[in-house]
């Protein structure tokens, strides 16, 4: 399976834009680990979620296909990056107490990424697929979002995001299961905040392959229109979605 590549173009804007993951996730995932030692991060981005289990654990390996992901990832003292696809990690054996692959599982070969983690993996250690869905936002700019993101860049999501979509609850899952706490990603943006974010979507890229930025750019001027005050901050929702398991 080759990697299919839908953000490295635009590394930057996901960097400054993708939304942090809240610090209850990793305090939910090292709690169920044997030690805190050491946490593989795959499919990483730019970081968002390896510099959070930097505060949890001695070592945080983060791994993702694209070195432009790579190049943009925020620093930390216990990460080390490295270029390398989910399925080929390159640790040794029995080295990691948690793998997380956070909103990137549905991009993988997932049986061989899955022999990958039962290698890499020590006993007991914990196997973490977190996704966000569909975005969520006050009553008075919801369904303009939804309205681009369902009408308009809807056809041009790749297959894959139908897995975000249901929670990955459609995937195979050969681990035993553990029960995840019901959270989510809540921020407080700007209109600017918001507009950047669209534009790391994979849809977003393939709509303006195919019909230009008009409108995307139509969409900039609705939303616009409907937040009122481009400064004000409004609370945007992400529900979160595990499929966590022993090994």
């Amino acid at each position: 399976m080759s990697f299919k590549d839908h953000f490295s173009t635009r590394s930057g804007d996901y960097a400054a834009y993708r939304p942090t993951y809240p610090p209850a996730v990793v305090d939910f995932l090292a709690g169920l680990c044997p030690a805190p030692g050491a946490a593989l991060d795959v499919g990483c981005g730019t970081g968002q979620l390896s510099v959070l289990l930097a505060e949890r654990f001695d070592r945080v390996i983060a791994t993702d296909a694209s070195p432009q992901q790579i190049g943009k990832a925020q620093p930390h003292a216990r990460v080390e990056y490295r270029v390398a696809p989910a399925e080929q990690c390159g640790l040794p054996p029995a080295s990691v107490d948690l793998v997380t692959a956070a909103q990137a599982a549905h991009w993988f070969d997932l049986p061989a990424f899955y022999e990958e983690v039962r290698r890499v993996g020590k006993p007991g250690a914990v196997l973490a697929l977190i996704t966000y869905g569909v975005v969520r936002a006050d009553p008075e700019i919801d369904p303009t979002i939804q309205h681009f993101y369902k009408d308009v860049v809807g056809p041009y999501w790749p297959p894959e995001r139908r897995h975000v979509e249901d929670g990955y609850r459609a995937f195979a899952f050969p681990f035993q299961e553990l029960t995840a706490p019901v959270l989510a990603i809540e921020v407080s943006w700007r209109a600017a905040d918001f507009t950047g974010y669209t534009e790391t979507w994979s849809a977003v890229k393939e709509a303006e392959k195919a019909l230009g930025r008009e409108p995307i750019e139509s969409f900039h001027r609705d939303l616009l229109e409907a937040w009122g005050d481009p400064e004000r901050r409004r609370t945007i929702r992400f529900p979160l979605s595990f499929r966590v398991g022993r090994l």
